[in-house]
């Protein structure tokens, strides 16, 4: 027993004299502080790596599900402005030929040329002084087409989203060409005249047509774009429904007529076979009831 007793206390000694030797602590210090410094960093590093492998991979989406150009949310909707620059230095001086106006405001639609009357598919602007004035683009779009027609005069067509183009007539100048992306408000040209329409002398000939029918221009001035599509759905409908119903009313009366003919038609052949009837067969049928009449009182 005494000898272990001698070597615990010989261990115990030679720990406690490695622990007093100055050098112990400081190097405990030093190789803590290394470790901890080192799981710091490794740490920094996986979380850097970790971001970097989300943002890529977020990337790789982006190129792979949305390859159309990007559409803005929060893109303001235009309202339909006056194809004049200064909208209070002209009037209309002739209306949109309306199907549904007054026999009188229908007469004042008209444009006479070439001795026929045609109506109005959009509205005259013009100057009281009968000075030209600056025309704008009542709406931001691209030039559909920009030439010079030997009736119309200049003609503009500028087209714009859902399908909706505006034509500008009786221009004496144009200042684009087709293809070039004007905004709302931009000048486009100069009012002048026309051969179409003399009476009205030095004027702007404004159409808004959605998808290639023209419509009333003053039932959407300051007014959104939108409603231009909105309403023409709209009249759309209440038309497309209106042809249903006449021609299941037109399919019943042409079911029901066949009917009556096919009934008059066999009301003629009876009367043709009685009339085709041999006189001795009507004969021996009126002796029937005779022979019969005999053998009962027999």
């Amino acid at each position: 027993m005494r000898d272990e007793e001698k070597k615990h206390f010989s261990q115990k000694s030679k720990i406690q004299q490695f622990f007093r030797k100055r050098w112990v602590f400081p190097a405990m210090y030093l190789v803590s502080a290394a470790v901890i410094l080192t799981a710091v960093l490794w740490y920094q590093s996986v979380g850097n790596n970790l971001q970097d492998d989300i943002a890529q991979n977020n990337d790789n989406k982006d190129t792979a599900y949305t390859n159309e150009p990007a559409v803005e949310v929060n893109k303001p909707t235009e309202n339909v402005v006056s194809p004049a620059l200064d909208p209070d230095a002209v009037k209309i001086v002739k209306e949109f030929y309306d199907e549904s106006a007054s026999v009188e405001e229908q007469e004042a639609a008209l444009v006479f040329y070439n001795n026929t009357y045609r109506p109005n598919k959009g509205i005259d602007l013009a100057r009281e002084d009968q000075k030209e004035f600056d025309v704008v683009a009542v709406l931001s779009g691209t030039v559909k087409k920009s030439a010079k027609d030997p009736i119309l005069g200049h003609v503009i067509e500028i087209e714009h989203e859902d399908k909706v183009v505006t034509v500008y007539q009786s221009l004496a100048s144009a200042k684009v060409q087709a293809g070039d992306k004007v905004k709302q408000n931009d000048v486009i040209g100069k009012a002048g005249k026309n051969l179409l329409n003399e009476k009205d002398g030095i004027h702007v000939h404004f159409e808004i047509r959605k998808d290639g029918k023209a419509v009333n221009p003053s039932a959407y001035m300051n007014k959104p774009v939108t409603s231009i599509t909105t309403e023409t759905e709209k009249e759309n409908a209440t038309e497309g429904e209106t042809p249903a119903a006449d021609s299941e009313a037109s399919e019943g009366a042409e079911e029901e007529a066949p009917k009556q003919d096919e009934s008059d038609e066999a009301k003629e052949e009876e009367n043709k076979e009685t009339e085709e009837q041999d006189p001795a067969e009507n004969k021996e049928q009126s002796d029937k009831p005779e022979a019969s009449k005999s053998s009962l009182n027999s």
